[in-house]
């Protein structure tokens, strides 16, 4: 006899996500099971799987467990982040609009704003500049930033020319990431504070349709590089603009918070 198990698929800016209510437990969550659940052809489909989870007397409302459609587990997710704090509400019955989360990345704010969800990020690493490798067979000058999860950022003049499925997964497993591996961000910079981003996500293994860790880090990187001045708004893959802001002190972005569409598309049940 097979279970049912109810979960929501999610959205924002075309991240999509399954998310779960875990404060119970039981939902028998395995690496396997995970990536069968967001395989496109055998399960629902997703880009990750969110689940919500008693904070555990650490400050925060809820504790928010990530995966990556691998079934690995990642440190944080930005559109996640923004679609957790929409299955917080759907799932628990919270109503307030801020929620305080713990993710292995740190405690974030998430604060609902109309029909977008604004994320203060926990605090990014120190952006490391203007590392040379070769990969794929091309000699490229990346940039890294390590904002909850690690990310590699080249800029080019034109994301629309950009081979981001062979060239990111040269750059995601080049030696010089090793041995966690690294996201990849292809950034083109326009007039006005604008960025255009494209992103081949690690755990993905493949370009996603948006990547907000990945807007956050390129948004940083192109402030330090070329003079970008926040709040940056950056357009993705799927065509949904977000926006980054941040100061920076010390060389070190701070108060760095994602804001964006997110919804729920639909709620379905799994048997397992």
């Amino acid at each position: 006899m097979s279970r049912t198990i109810k979960f929501l698929k999610l959205e924002g800016a075309g991240n999509d996500f399954l998310g779960f209510d875990g404060r119970r437990g039981g939902l028998g969550l395995t690496r396997a099971r995970i990536a069968n659940w967001c395989d496109r052809q055998r399960g629902a489909g997703a880009d990750g799987v969110l689940v919500v989870e008693k904070a555990g007397g650490s400050g925060a409302d809820f504790r928010m467990r990530y995966y990556n459609a691998d079934g690995g587990e990642a440190e944080m997710c930005g559109n996640g982040a923004r679609c957790f704090a929409l299955l917080v509400r759907e799932t628990t019955g919270w109503r307030s609009k801020i929620i305080r989360v713990k993710t292995k990345a740190g405690l974030v704010l998430l604060e609902i704003v109309g029909k977008e969800v604004k994320v203060s990020m926990s605090e990014p690493g120190i952006p490391r500049l203007g590392k040379e490798i070769t990969a794929a067979g091309r000699r490229v000058k990346v940039d890294f930033l390590n904002t909850g999860v690690p990310h590699a950022v080249e800029f080019v003049r034109s994301v629309a020319r950009v081979e981001v499925e062979k060239n990111g997964r040269a750059i995601r497993y080049h030696s010089a990431f090793a041995p966690a591996g690294t996201n990849v961000n292809f950034v083109a910079v326009g007039r006005g504070s604008r960025l255009e981003v494209r992103t081949y996500e690690r755990g993905v293994e493949g370009e996603t349709l948006a990547c907000g860790t990945g807007v956050v880090a390129a948004s940083i990187l192109a402030s330090v590089r070329r003079g970008v001045r926040p709040p940056v708004r950056v357009r993705t893959r799927g065509g949904d603009m977000l926006k980054v802001d941040f100061t920076m002190e010390n060389g070190r972005p701070q108060k760095v918070t994602l804001q964006g569409p997110a919804r729920i598309v639909y709620e379905g049940v799994l048997h397992v």
